[in-house]
């Protein structure tokens, strides 16, 4: 129905560019949908290319619409509690902690939520400004300090970096203005700019100190999407030093408990994720066993199942001819 209404409400000269249809996320049985693309294809004028069944792929979602953000995971050997902010972004930047044998990963909304956590992620946001403002106003800035001040680890990334230092200014009002006081736990200074740094770029972490120490001299690689500039105290401890084109540019801030860096992607460095739960089971007193695949071959490999479930689905021939203008 919903094809069909799609098709029927469009005009005849837009109608008239729809070369066929495909029809998605299919459960069921294949047989008793096949009349129904019978009556499709007679409604419509259109040629059903495939159907592509339901299936379960682990790949990358869109930030606001992932199953992932919902998911309450059991209590594991080693727990991370990921802040659920509103405006989140760029969330699968730790889809490689999840899949370390015997670590949990949970996306907490409540400061009840972060009890436990041997390890707190603040993660990129859409609006840095307006989700410190709901940290604050949740209760959940509160229950960070206070698992902070008990020895529990905190980590940001972009946005969540920005939040952990001192101020968060926008002279040029492009998140609306004004100037904020930040969570406290990075000696930096963040201030917006109208222009955004976008840029692919690899590197190495500096020589860490506290429970990032594991990570020190790490080759790491990601990308950069952020506005602002966020500036260190002169004799703050860097976390990594990057690439930009011929350039090397220092990013990031780490202490004894807390660490912020602007890198996307720092946890998918081969050894990264797994070295980082290695630390935090060290320091819990317990042994996790296994290692987690190298996050580019997982990543490859789901690409590929989700690319042969669609090639056996549809139609290829029939799409290849439409694209050559055969048919």
């Amino acid at each position: 129905a919903s094809l069909y209404g799609t098709v029927k409400l469009l005009d005849e000269d837009e109608q008239a560019r729809i070369r066929g249809l495909v029809i998605n996320k299919f459960r069921g049985d294949m047989e008793i949908l096949r009349p129904g693309l019978t009556q499709l294809e007679e409604l419509t004028g259109k040629p059903v290319l495939g159907v592509v069944p339901y299936g379960h792929f682990d790949i990358d979602d869109e930030d606001s619409l992932s199953e992932r953000l919902e998911t309450k995971s059991a209590p594991a050997l080693v727990n991370i509690a990921v802040v659920k902010l509103p405006r989140l972004s760029n969330f699968t930047d730790f889809s490689a902690l999840s899949r370390v044998p015997g670590v949990g990963v949970r996306y907490a909304d409540r400061p009840a939520q972060l009890e436990g956590a041997d390890l707190i992620i603040l993660p990129g946001t859409k609006s840095t400004i307006a989700d410190l403002r709901w940290l604050r106003e949740s209760g959940m800035e509160a229950a960070l300090l206070k698992a902070h001040a008990a020895g529990t680890p905190v980590f940001g990334i972009c946005g969540g970096y920005q939040m952990m230092g001192r101020t968060v200014s926008d002279p040029e009002n492009t998140e609306g203005g004004g100037s904020l006081r930040g969570i406290g736990l990075l000696p930096v200074e963040t201030v917006f700019r109208t222009a955004k740094t976008t840029v692919q770029t690899h590197g190495t972490v500096a020589d860490t100190a506290g429970v990032l120490h594991g990570l020190s001299g790490l080759a790491v690689e990601g990308y950069e999407i952020h506005m602002g500039e966020t500036v260190r105290d002169a004799d703050a401890q860097l976390f990594v030093m990057l690439k930009h084109g011929e350039h090397e540019v220092p990013d990031g801030c780490v202490t004894e408990n807390a660490c912020g860096t602007y890198l996307h992607g720092v946890f998918d460095a081969p050894e990264a994720a797994q070295r980082l739960a290695q630390a935090l089971a060290e320091r819990k007193g317990v042994t996790l066993e296994g290692a987690a695949e190298d996050p580019a071959v997982y990543r490859e490999r789901q690409y590929d199942l989700l690319a042969d479930t669609v090639r056996r689905s549809l139609d290829m021939q029939r799409i290849y001819d439409i694209m050559e203008g055969k048919a």
